[in-house]
């Protein structure tokens, strides 16, 4: 059974793929697709860090390390830091929040 969703789960992401490839050039070049696409990786991103960051298995919101962390990684990114620095930062900073 695992055999079928992994062999359908690569069929449908082919297929995805061919789609995308065959949309015509003159939807593509329209302004608000293509803002559309610039900010959709975004928003899907922040809501992929909210979800992980924010929420336990229960689905309640909860408030620990880890969103100590993100502020850590926030204000490492305002200061313009590399991004190992942000990620290195950031686990520093929830492992010493977890410690104490």
């Amino acid at each position: 059974m695992i055999w079928a969703a992994v062999v359908g789960a690569g069929v449908g992401c082919y297929l995805l793929k061919l789609a995308g490839l065959s949309v015509p050039d003159r939807v593509l070049t329209r302004p608000l697709v293509a803002r559309v696409a610039d900010l959709l990786p975004v928003a899907l991103l922040a809501a992929l860090i909210a979800v992980q960051v924010f929420a336990d298995d229960g689905g309640s919101l909860v408030l620990d390390a880890r969103a100590v962390a993100l502020a850590a990684a926030v204000g490492l990114l305002m200061l313009r830091a590399p991004f190992l620095v942000v990620v290195f930062g950031a686990a520093g900073v929830a492992a010493a929040v977890r410690l104490l």
